[in-house]
């Protein structure tokens, strides 16, 4: 599909979600929003199931191909360091960014709520799993077809690391190419061809997304929570030109042709609030701004575990706000303990559904916060998802460019001594 005119049907289909959503919860009674809107949710269902269909298969083929382009271990292991490195420095950032704007503008003071007498409240998510030994075990998978069965990414990225570097060796020591590689290029390509005809459902999926949201929840929502949505959308701005900014530093002015290219995956991951819907269009927009297949292919599903700058600062943000609103004051340590805090339990986000407010309501009682306060955030986590997963597509989009020029820069130094 011309990529103009899929970007200009999500819009349209933006705006057509909006009008339709707004028509029925001005019209229909509670009951009979609730009830269109499971309807509508039937579409977006269908959407995320088909790109999870995709989804394993593609990580794994590409991690592999990829690595079988990168050749050496030491090469993988460099890439990996550099990665790690950014992944920290921008998570930091990203939580500090969120920590500013709340101790700045403050969005939660005056709501003067009443800590609840009951001391565990039912949020409905499962915090219990949240730990940092829970998440290294977890890493590594006991059986590579029930990563694939279940999408977890970050397992799937360790078998495919540990198979792409054996079939690499295997491939050095052998003079003829191996029938198993041609077959797992041809796989990639078919992956990414099935991609295609699932992209060309997304605008009919983004309309549904809008719509079910507006149905039950209205436009009143947009002025009710309005300080707090328009903060954290200023806080994600601030996040995206420091990002830009970094990225410039690096990339030059082709860090504007990467932020055109990246539109129509941000503009998905933004409508759908799904990280997932946007990454075949991701990694195709890297491939066609230069970035080397070896380094995408890596490194971007590495940063769909490990970079999630949005979320991060959504996690530091909602913290706080929940603090103000409760009148609970924080000092400057206890914020950097939670900073330090998110950092870990962030990174075990990855295949955990709403897991950005899973880790908020693990982290509360870690620092004796009432767990009702999740509630508090419950009714705008949709539009406050949108933002933050268009956010993670960004900064996952930059950061891999970035790691690839670098990686050209070594590259040819060595290859000009």
């Amino acid at each position: 599909m011309n990529k103009q005119k899929l970007m200009q049907q999500l819009i349209i289909a933006i705006l057509l979600g909006v009008i339709t959503g707004w028509g029925f919860h001005q019209y229909l009674d509670a009951s009979q929003t609730k009830e269109i809107a499971s309807y509508i949710n039937i579409i977006i269902d269908v959407f995320l199931r088909l790109i999870k269909m995709i989804i394993a298969p593609l990580i794994f083929a590409t991690i592999v191909t990829g690595l079988m382009s990168i050749g050496g271990s030491s090469s993988v292991g460099r890439i990996t360091i550099k990665a790690m490195i950014w992944f920290i420095i921008a998570g930091l950032v990203s939580i500090g960014i969120g920590m500013l704007i709340v101790n700045l503008f403050q969005p939660g003071i005056g709501l003067n709520i009443t800590i609840p007498q009951q001391s565990n409240i039912d949020t409905g998510f499962n915090t219990s799993g949240f730990s940092l030994k829970n998440f290294i075990s977890h890493i590594f998978p006991s059986s590579f077809a029930a990563a694939m069965a279940n999408n977890e990414i970050l397992q799937i990225l360790i078998f495919s690391l540990f198979f792409g570097l054996a079939l690499s060796y295997i491939c050095q020591n052998s003079q003829e190419k191996s029938p198993l590689v041609t077959l797992i290029e041809d796989l990639a390509r078919v992956m990414f061809r099935i991609t295609d005809y699932v992209m060309s459902l997304a605008p009919i999926a983004v309309f549904a997304a809008i719509a079910s949201a507006i149905t039950v929840q209205g436009l009143g929502l947009l002025y009710d929570y309005g300080k707090l949505i328009g903060l954290f959308y200023l806080g994600l701005f601030l996040l995206w030109v420091v990002l830009f900014i970094v990225g410039f530093l690096f990339l030059g002015k082709n860090i504007f042709s990467l932020l055109r290219l990246i539109r129509e995956p941000v503009t998905l991951a933004f409508a759908t609030a799904s990280s997932e819907s946007a990454y075949p269009k991701t990694i195709n927009a890297l491939n066609s701004f230069g970035v080397p297949k070896k380094i995408s292919s890596f490194v971007l599903p590495l940063g769909y575990s490990f970079n999630l700058d949005g979320s991060m600062m959504y996690q530091s943000f909602a913290i706080l706000f929940i603090a103000q609103a409760y009148n609970i004051d924080l000092s400057i340590t206890q914020q950097i303990l939670i900073m330090l805090t998110l950092m870990v339990t962030s990174k075990g986000m990855a295949g955990v559904a709403r897991a950005s407010v899973v880790v908020v309501a693990a982290t509360l009682p870690m620092f004796k916060l009432p767990e009702a306060g999740i509630l508090l955030i419950l009714a705008i986590d949709q539009l406050l998802d949108m933002g933050r997963t268009a956010t993670n597509v960004v900064g996952n989009s930059i950061s891999t460019a970035v790691i690839a020029k670098m990686e050209e820069k070594q590259n040819s130094s060595k290859s000009g001594a």
